[in-house]
């Protein structure tokens, strides 16, 4: 027994100074132990472990510490499973399924089928339970298709567990733990583990990329096609506007509808997306999006809604309506469903509701998704800035995203409206998941389309605004405004399919975007919506734009290729870069005729008893980021057009 210190032992055997030396020399061993095991830290001597790749936070380093973590703190984590066989194996199975030469091509797959082969066995969920218990966790639960293991324990037993310091931090405007590096694992379950969440308590949110303020409409004058009303005058017809750099610039369009877009993108295809099915995902469900969306279609011939066209998928309960503004998701909804009815009037659309706009919801919304396995497209109005997405939800989305690659559904993405991010966040960057190499990042372009249909110019969606000077003689610079988003990732090196098709000037990571549509909100789309004005709440019209409205608009077109090859095509990036230089795409280069448009608004946004505000709109004036021949960060691999809808066979 040892003895207390202070107190006096009996009296042993005198030994030798060799063997006081021993003594002391254990006697610091063991000190230093119980010291790491304290910290975290694995003993020396203990079982060998393996780093979870990823797992510590990339924000450290600008956070605010806190000290140690209280270590009675209970917090529970996921233990994500790699799949059967490998992530590597799953990944080249993703790849042979939309290569042609394959024998695989295209032979999708059930979410049974899926699970069957895929899904981590019952040895390995059995073998990280047993460890995680038998470091002082308890296991809470196995997820139904044995994605992750929960468990839930001290902080204490969770430095234990995984080999970690957990410490508390401030940092973008919270309060978390998290762990001062990556996590670690017994190499007896290594090859079990893909990543571990929960160690690091921040929570994200995605965002959307497009709605305006409750009570919004367009004030006038403005075109029905681009170009028709010249910005001369204001609006009185009497005062005169400067010119814009020597240019007298048109008013802004309206907001195009789906005839013009139809006419312009698809040449009017007999294509109509019947039989195919789009899912879209954003946070909540607006009440009101069945009567708007068949209200719209009327007004502007897309077509009334068959019964059971559109669908509501709802979760049981939402929350977290304080930080995520249900209000303003409504009308991303309304954009994104309008949208895809626009382009596609035939097709089928699912709207499923995310309970919050926080990561852990969205992650449950894209898993519903691909385990009801009803829709093979899904377009995604979201994103969060790449640098604030950890290495665990990472995984976590691409393992839905491989999923659903393997049965057959193609992932869309908007890949943002601020440019190459450095006004907003400080640092030029990408969003995720746009950047993710298994999702289509839809980049955004300015549309001039005219009355009757046709493009009179396209050009990348970049915007700096000009404000009329007090006098009203001349425009005063404001500076950038948003733009598409795009750039080279830092999380994702470049995939196979973008060699020999990004120039190398790009970088060496996954490059963002793959196609660009209209998405300037100067160009942009005539929606409608239920809203709350000073005078009450009915439906009215407003124009919007952003990848928002990009992201969408090629959705639809994907469900008319998708009729035209009679089937799923899945994921969508290896076809579309093999097309790279062919007519399918309009490469979008060259100076636009107008520098920009004149764009009228409300003060009030409602009506004209504020007056009316008076701005230039630039065009092609994206941040860093420029449009160029062939690929580019704006545009991507260009604008598809109707020859796209048929180039791509059935099986």
């Amino acid at each position: 027994m040892r003895p207390q210190l202070g107190v006096r032992p009996p009296t042993p055997p005198r030994p030798s100074h060799r063997r006081r030396a021993r003594q002391s020399l254990a006697a610091v061993v063991a000190f230093a132990a119980a010291l790491l095991l304290i910290l975290g830290a694995p003993q020396a001597g203990a079982a060998p472990r393996r780093t979870v790749t990823n797992t510590g936070p990339r924000w450290i380093a600008k956070a605010h510490s806190l000290g140690r973590a209280d270590r009675a703190k209970q917090q529970t984590v996921k233990v994500y499973l790699a799949p059967n066989g490998g992530l590597a194996g799953l990944k080249a199975d993703v790849a042979a399924l939309a290569d042609p030469a394959s024998a695989n091509y295209r032979q999708f797959l059930s979410p049974t089928q899926y699970h069957s082969r895929y899904d981590a066995s019952d040895t390995a969920v059995a073998a990280v339970s047993s460890w995680l218990r038998s470091d002082g966790l308890s296991v809470t639960g196995v997820e139904q298709n044995h994605r992750y293991v929960s468990a839930r324990g001290s902080v204490a037993d969770l430095q234990k567990a995984f080999g970690v310091t957990l410490n508390s931090y401030r940092h973008d405007g919270q309060t978390v733990t998290a762990p001062a590096a990556a996590a670690t694992v017994p190499a007896n379950v290594a090859s079990y583990v893909s990543t571990v969440s929960g160690l690091d308590t921040t929570k994200r949110t995605m965002t959307h990329n497009a709605a305006p303020s409750p009570g919004f409409r367009n004030a006038r004058p403005c075109s029905i096609g681009y170009g028709q009303i010249s910005a001369a005058t204001k609006a009185d017809y009497k005062t005169p506007l400067p010119k814009f750099k020597g240019q007298t610039l048109p008013y802004a369009v309206c907001g195009y509808t789906g005839p013009l877009l139809r006419s312009a993108y698809e040449n009017n295809s007999s294509l109509d997306g019947s039989g195919v099915t789009v899912a879209i995902t954003d946070a909540y469900a607006s009440p009101t999006i069945a009567k708007d969306a068949n209200t719209y279609a009327k007004r502007h011939g897309d077509g009334a809604y068959a019964a059971g066209q559109l669908t509501q998928v709802k979760p049981g309960a939402y929350n977290r309506q304080k930080d995520c503004d249900p209000q303003g998701w409504y009308g991303e909804e309304t954009l994104d469903v309008e949208a895809v009815h626009a382009m596609a009037p035939g097709a089928n659309i699912r709207y499923y509701a995310s309970a919050s706009c926080f990561d852990d919801d969205f992650l449950d919304t894209l898993t519903r998704v691909v385990e009801e396995n009803k829709a093979s497209l899904v377009s995604n109005s979201w994103s969060d800035l790449e640098a604030n997405e950890s290495g665990p939800n990472v995984v976590a989305y691409e393992d839905v995203f491989l999923q659903g690659a393997m049965q057959g559904i193609g992932f869309l993405f908007s890949s943002g409206d601020d440019g190459d991010e450095l006004a907003s966040s400080g640092l030029k960057q990408v969003d995720y998941p746009s950047s993710d190499p298994y999702v289509t990042a839809v980049g955004g372009t300015s549309d001039a389309i005219d009355a009757s249909g046709k493009f009179v110019f396209q050009t990348g969606w970049g915007t700096e605004k000009y404000s009329l000077s007090a006098d009203g003689k001349s425009w005063t610079p404001l500076g950038f405004l948003y733009g598409a988003g795009g750039g080279s990732s830092a999380l994702f090196n470049r995939p196979a399919y973008q060699d020999g098709v990004v120039p190398a000037k790009y970088g060496s990571g996954r490059a963002v975007p793959d196609v660009g549509l209209d998405a300037d909100p100067t160009t942009g789309m005539l929606i409608g919506q239920t809203q709350t004005f000073s005078d009450g709440v009915y439906y009215d019209e407003y124009r919007i734009g952003g990848t928002s409205l990009a992201s969408p608009l090629y959705t639809g077109m994907v469900a008319l290729a998708s009729q035209h090859a009679g089937g799923r095509l899945g994921l969508l990036n290896p076809t579309l870069y093999s097309q790279a230089g062919t007519k399918v795409f309009t490469d979008i280069k060259g100076t636009p005729p107008d520098a920009g448009n004149v764009r009228v608004d409300y003060a009030n946004s409602e009506n004209t008893k504020g007056g009316l505000v008076y701005s230039v709109r630039t065009f092609n004036q994206d941040s860093s980021l420029k449009i160029a021949p062939g690929w580019d960060n704006v545009t991507g691999l260009g604008s598809p057009n109707a020859r796209w809808l048929t180039s791509i066979d059935g099986r």
